[in-house]
């Protein structure tokens, strides 16, 4: 499955795109409420984020960590016939997880993006397509999505994308700067995005395989 939206192209992660990730959660800035700024391990990534979020695709459709791609590189790299096209551009990635523990009718939702595409709209417009495909495609009631509460930049885009603050809790991470205030959980249920008629709700398009 592959999802496209006006600027990305949405598709599910491989193998393929180890460099990237390591390359994404090896910038300060990325990681600065993830981990305090501390990089992924090389081995972390290749031995069990790539890993889990394959066998979670495998066990419910949907789910997992998407890859996303800058459209026109995309379409470029098609083209001239680059046979690295399925890798061109890459911006970050978007991830709709079932958590442990959890109804087996939520996701959770999250993103992570490059600095350089920071401030263009893009997590908004990636987040926003994972929440129609949940409602209209996959048998999804509720999608939630967390974040420090100094991260005014991540609640912005759960907020655009139709979630709204559910509850404040403390962190997990306690030594990360700005923990002292918290974690909130956003959440938007299926009921309310039915009711909300959100003008961008069939914005993305859902594909069998890549764009031409």
């Amino acid at each position: 499955m592959i999802i496209e939206t006006d600027r990305l192209v949405l598709r599910p992660v491989s193998i393929a795109d180890t460099d990237h990730l390591v390359e994404l959660d090896s910038d300060p800035a990325v990681m600065r409420y993830v981990t305090g700024g501390t990089a992924t391990p090389r081995e972390v990534i290749e031995d069990w984020v790539i890993p889990r979020a394959l066998a979670e695709a495998g066990h419910r459709g949907g789910a997992g960590v998407w890859v996303a791609l800058d459209r026109l590189d995309v379409v470029a790299a098609r083209s001239v016939g680059d046979p690295h096209a399925e890798t061109s551009g890459f911006v970050g990635w978007f991830g709709l997880r079932a958590p442990r523990h959890s109804s087996e009718s939520e996701f959770e939702l999250s993103y992570r993006l490059r600095r350089r595409v920071w401030g263009r709209g893009l997590a908004t417009e990636g987040a926003r397509a994972l929440v129609q495909l949940s409602f209209t495609e996959l048998s999804i009631s509720r999608i939630f999505a967390g974040t420090m509460a100094v991260n005014a930049a991540s609640r912005r885009v759960m907020e655009k994308s139709g979630l709204r603050l559910a509850r404040l809790h403390d962190c997990a991470d306690t030594s990360i700067a700005g923990s002292e205030r918290g974690e909130v959980e956003y959440e938007i249920l299926k009921t309310h995005w039915e009711s909300s008629s959100f003008p961008w709700a069939q914005s993305a398009r859902i594909a069998s395989s890549m764009i031409a």
